[in-house]
């Protein structure tokens, strides 16, 4: 018998209808929150950051795929990786159908990574995507916003991420790093040197802008994953740490032997 709180109908309804109360509560500050997000001031970016891409060399400019609005997602494949993130892949696996609707709406979707082009070009072709995809391996843009780091920058513990200073940290000995890291072909400092997140830039006028990132918990909206188990039943379910993996390295499923008529 079950564990969990039980009742009736009528009880259900009565807890149901708190709780809508504090969803609209919830949806009501988030419209709040992302009007706050589209307030903030715009930073004029100058430089001249430089990409690798399918058409060839590109520069910012280029990214935006003559629309006036571009959102970068930072995704951890750094060079020595031999594949993506599983993390990042998590979140990737949910680009193809929504990259289409943004373009439509002014608005392109590209990931941006460290490692050389063919690395990510396999990577994507082995996950069947079609998201553009660029490295910037031949500028200082994922260092810039904060997406990847030095060993010089790891071992001083000058790693600022999420707008903070991190500690030294001495990654060897986490488990659940390691995991993620050995799924992608890395080290656990070099699988850390490289961080999740994502930034948003406008082109207005001729000039481009930076007007917004975000890393860490703040790419959990992204996460197509997480809002359908935020509404299952056991919810998010993660005591022992991260489960995931690359979505085509899962164990094949167990065959079901259909009910036999004679058994």
């Amino acid at each position: 018998m079950t564990a969990h709180l039980t009742g009736t109908r009528e009880d259900w309804l009565r807890a149901r209808l708190d709780l809508l109360a504090a969803e609209k509560a919830l949806t009501r500050q988030s419209d709040a929150v992302a009007r706050q997000r589209q307030a903030l001031p715009w930073v004029r970016v100058d430089k001249d950051y430089r990409f690798v891409t399918e058409a060839g060399p590109a520069g910012l400019a280029d990214l935006f795929a003559g629309r006036s609005q571009l959102l970068v997602y930072h995704f951890m494949f750094g060079p020595d990786f031999s594949a993506g993130c599983p993390s990042c892949s998590l979140i990737a696996d949910g680009f193809d159908g929504i990259h289409v609707h943004l373009a439509n709406h002014d608005v392109t979707l590209t990931a941006v990574s460290l490692a050389p082009l063919d690395k990510l070009v396999a990577f994507r072709r082995r996950m069947g995507w079609s998201f553009p995809w660029a490295s910037a391996a031949t500028s200082d843009f994922n260092f810039d916003f904060s997406a990847s780091f030095t060993e010089e920058q790891e071992r001083r513990g000058a790693v600022e991420y999420n707008f903070r200073r991190e500690p030294r940290i001495d990654w060897s000995g986490n488990e659940v790093v390691a995991g993620l890291a050995g799924q992608s072909g890395a080290t656990p400092a070099s699988y850390m040197r490289e961080r999740p997140g994502m930034s948003a830039f406008v082109r207005e006028d001729g000039a481009i802008y930076h007007t917004y990132s975000s890393y860490a918990r703040g790419m959990d909206a992204i996460w197509s994953m997480y809002p359908w188990l935020d509404r299952a039943p056991k919810g998010r379910n993660e005591p022992n740490g991260p489960w995931w993996r690359l979505r085509d390295a899962y164990p094949a499923p167990a065959e079901t032997m259909a009910p036999s008529c004679c058994a």
